[in-house]
């Protein structure tokens, strides 16, 4: 049995032009809403992340706390939760998906908490990585329905650098012998288990592997760390989803929209609510100096970032209490101050 909700919306116009005859956004909720629905906090998944993936940081005494919140985690578009190349019907399927924006991602978040839930004003959107960027959409697009943003690992307009970075894992998943150049003709485990170790070079920084936190962690060795953590973590998705997903954030861009016109700083300005961005001190793709000049632009944001060794997943630190602690001060600071 599911354990989440679906949220269906007919006829889906998509961004860049494309129709989805029947969108399915899945979605999960922790705790009560008030009846004001003034309590609701938004928290969108991250790149190939559904929602039982991140929701070990909601909790009594957790960054999020549902006996505080009303917390609703949306599953973005091509997680394979939502509708994605692996779960739609002819005429899109693997090879044949459309693109998907975070706008689009934002604009089905939007339907799904006025129609379902009757609320109009975000207490916070908090997210971490593609979860981040879907935050600072809202923020840009709808500025008058969200009151906070915690913005953790992310960006607002998805920089040079880390195309580079995603291109390169595009490269080493479609080198599978099963790409036709198109779609996969079987899983491509070659590809997946190749994936999982270049993007493991990615997502941690080279202080974590000197410092082999990897061991902190509970696992037996480095290899022990790369297959059970990194290779397993793309093993289990399907590789069309993980592709989609990947075009969705080389597209990401607060500014591409009508509204805008390609203006980050237009964009970013726009940007009212009260925010922390919070990047990691050692991310290698989502840097903290990209954060810093993109925080600069937003009028009611301070830049705050985690002093970690833990890269990227210091914003996702099942591992690392210390890390969690300065995210659940970022949400109080932010909630209470």
């Amino acid at each position: 049995m599911a354990d989440h909700g679906i949220f269906e919306i007919e006829n889906f116009r998509l961004q860049k032009g494309m129709t989805l005859p029947r969108a399915r956004l899945a979605y999960k909720t922790y705790g009560t809403l008030a009846p004001d629905g003034s309590n609701l906090v938004l928290y969108p998944t991250s790149y190939g992340a559904q929602h039982g993936d991140t929701e070990w940081l909601i909790g009594p005494g957790r960054v999020l706390d549902p006996d505080r919140w009303f917390i609703v985690i949306p599953n973005m578009f091509g997680n394979g939760l939502s509708t994605s190349p692996s779960t739609v019907a002819p005429p899109y399927g693997p090879g044949r998906f459309p693109l998907v924006t975070h706008w689009d991602n934002v604009e089905a978040q939007r339907r799904l908490l006025e129609d379902v839930f009757g609320v109009k004003r975000i207490a916070l959107i908090y997210g971490w990585s593609m979860g981040a960027q879907q935050a600072l959409h809202w923020g840009a697009i709808h500025p008058d329905r969200v009151a906070r943003i915690c913005a953790v690992c992310g960006s607002a307009r998805t920089s040079i650098h880390n195309q580079v970075f995603l291109q390169g894992v595009r490269a080493t998943l479609t080198d599978d012998p099963g790409w036709t150049g198109t779609y996969f003709t079987e899983t491509p485990v070659r590809g997946l288990r190749a994936m999982g170790r270049v993007y493991a070079g990615w997502a941690m920084s080279q202080a974590f592997y000197r410092e082999e936190l990897y061991l902190q962690a509970g696992f037996a060795s480095l290899e022990d760390f790369l297959v059970r953590s990194w290779e397993a973590n793309f093993l289990r998705r399907d590789a069309h989803d993980l592709l989609a997903s990947l075009e969705t954030w080389m597209a990401s861009d607060i500014s591409d929209n009508a509204i805008y016109k390609g203006d980050l700083a237009a964009a970013l300005g726009s940007i009212t609510a009260r925010s922390i961005v919070m990047p990691s001190r050692t991310d290698l793709y989502f840097t903290p100096e990209d954060s810093a000049a993109e925080t600069a632009l937003m009028p009611n944001a301070e830049f705050r970032p985690i002093e970690s060794i833990w890269g990227h997943r210091a914003g996702n630190p099942v591992f690392s209490p210390a890390d969690e602690a300065v995210l659940r001060q970022a949400v109080r600071d932010l909630m209470d101050g």
